[in-house]
């Protein structure tokens, strides 16, 4: 697997941007920021854009899903834009029945909960997922020279909503399935690995120079399950991109005991959520792994002042990190002042790296 001589990685647009600098554990020209859900329900031009629209229509109407993509990039004049999708994306590709409920969030037709039910599975095919590769590509001629990074759910968090069939507070569904038929659960991992390394792969040759796994919900488990029971699968979707030579990034949430193994399954970066100290999660690292990560959203909303000694504070710590990128640890509340953000993101740049 290569990249075309025409990808931004390698025809000099996006290699030596600060963000993939940090990534490869360079030190940048400036420190490199962007915001998990910047692209986000917090930007009046967002809500302007989707209206009326649905949130799974949103991301599949290439035109749609690129000018949401882009608005924060130009609002915040972040270092990246994050592609603006939805976990469950590959599976609408795929023709399972999946929709994405006003105040509840994803919800499945038919839960998936037996062998039976994952041989009946659709495949993901390539053919569908043309309108990701539209959306790239237009995304990409226009951010010029600041990276795009590629969005894909990892195969336990996807999993997880295909048992459940709906958003869980414990996913109790899926930690039961993976110990009483430890088969059907391989399966199901495995069919998920591989409807979000295509989906990521598909996004990264098309035009985006980093690709991030989101696992939210991994941190519902101990370590040994994870690593017996996910890591596998979460290596398997990597699979799918490792050798295209972008940087790939694995975050998840509460996740503060799972992130060597969380790195070992083969990425560049891991992202940190809020809960741990960057300079904490370096050690644990061994001071090898570039970081991402980690302002607490709750403060977005506190006084200035301590906004400001928080932020100053998470860039302290990830300087001893072999790179870092400032990120929130965990994605922006909808009803975030984006002026705010805007003001963090100049506060960050004018910080030395």
């Amino acid at each position: 697997m290569t990249l075309s001589a025409t990808h931004p990685l390698l025809d000099g647009r996006t290699a030596d941007s600060p963000l993939i600098t940090a990534y490869r554990g360079g030190t940048p020209a400036r420190r490199p920021v962007w915001f998990m859900r910047q692209a986000g329900r917090s930007l009046p031009e967002y809500l302007k854009a989707r209206e009326g629209i649905g949130m799974l229509e949103s991301c599949l109407r290439p035109e749609l899903a690129a000018e949401i993509t882009l608005q924060p990039v130009r609002r915040h004049d972040v270092d990246a834009g994050i592609f603006f999708s939805d976990i469950v994306i590959p599976l609408k590709l795929a023709g399972v029945d999946v929709d994405i409920v006003p105040g509840i969030g994803p919800v499945l037709g038919r839960p998936v909960r037996t062998a039976a039910d994952v041989a009946a599975l659709p495949r993901l095919t390539e053919e569908a997922l043309e309108p990701i590769r539209e959306a790239v590509r237009l995304t990409v001629a226009e951010l010029g020279s600041k990276p795009l990074i590629g969005f894909a759910g990892a195969p336990f968090t996807l999993a997880a909503y295909m048992v459940e069939g709906k958003p869980s507070r414990d996913h109790l569904g899926p930690r039961t399935m993976m110990h009483a038929d430890p088969e059907a659960w391989q399966a199901l991992t495995a069919w998920a690995a591989d409807a979000s390394g295509m989906f990521l792969r598909a996004q990264l040759e098309a035009g985006a120079s980093a690709g991030q796994l989101f696992d939210s919900w991994a941190g519902s488990l101990g370590l040994a399950d994870y690593v017996k029971h996910v890591a596998p699968a979460s290596s398997r979707a990597l699979d799918h991109v490792r050798g295209l030579g972008a940087p790939l990034v694995h975050f998840g949430t509460g996740t503060s005991e799972l992130l060597v193994a969380m790195r070992d399954v083969g990425v560049d970066v891991v992202g940190v959520d809020y809960r741990l100290p960057l300079d904490e999660a370096n050690r644990r690292l061994g001071g090898m792994t570039p970081l991402q990560g980690n302002i607490d959203p709750a403060l977005l909303s506190a006084p200035w002042e301590i906004l400001e000694a928080h932020v100053r504070e998470v860039l302290a710590a990830g300087a001893a990190a072999p790179g870092h990128v400032v990120n929130l640890g965990h994605g922006v509340p909808p009803e975030t002042d984006a002026g705010v953000l805007t003001r963090v993101v100049e506060l960050i740049h004018s910080v030395e790296p």
